[in-house]
């Protein structure tokens, strides 16, 4: 059976861009978007037409259809040689506080093997969303507020690994240090 990784990070801090780079450089892991698999689930069953109409599901199917797409990475992961790196969120900031990304009935279907922290010195994260500003749309958030969410992932994480014996990295993605944090995160998926 594969590996399951969980590379998690706040919007802005390059996650994606990290383990594009990573999966590249380890060989037989398969890189999935958790809220991609969401929405291919939601489209199969003819709940919605786009991502954003998932949020406007009732909590429950929302749920069912979380805990679908857990079921699917993991047997995605079964297939692969190497595993799956898995892009998700660890937190998600809402105006009524803080959701956790891997709820308990997500961590018992992904059983992940490693959470890897993405992180960046949150200046660095608001000057990456006002850069961005023209291509995605981000909550602007003051470097407290960044900082906030980060520590709320590093707490996340490592309740998730006490739930799931997983181990928690934390890589840094500073500005100009892109094949520096890549480097790193390949080297903790090989040592696992």
């Amino acid at each position: 059976m594969g590996k399951v990784i969980v590379a998690t990070g706040v919007p802005g801090v390059g996650a994606t861009t990290v383990t594009e780079k990573a999966v590249e450089q380890l060989d037989g892991f398969e890189l999935v978007n958790y809220g991609d698999v969401m929405l291919e689930i939601a489209k199969e069953e003819g709940l919605v037409e786009d991502r954003d109409e998932i949020r406007k599901l009732p909590a429950e199917k929302q749920r069912e259809i979380q805990k679908l797409a857990a079921k699917r990475i993991a047997e995605m992961a079964k297939e692969a040689e190497g595993g799956v790196i898995v892009d998700t969120h660890c937190t998600i900031k809402t105006p009524a506080g803080y959701l956790p990304g891997l709820p308990e009935w997500v961590l018992k279907e992904l059983d992940p093997d490693m959470l890897v922290l993405i992180e960046a010195d949150p200046d660095e994260i608001m000057m990456r969303r006002v850069k961005d500003a023209d291509v995605r749309k981000r909550d602007y958030d003051r470097a407290e507020e960044i900082q906030e969410h980060q520590t709320m992932n590093r707490m996340a994480a490592m309740a998730y690994a006490a739930l799931t014996g997983a181990t928690v990295k934390i890589v840094e993605n500073h500005d100009d240090a892109l094949d520096e944090a890549v480097k790193e995160f390949v080297e903790a998926v090989k040592a696992l």
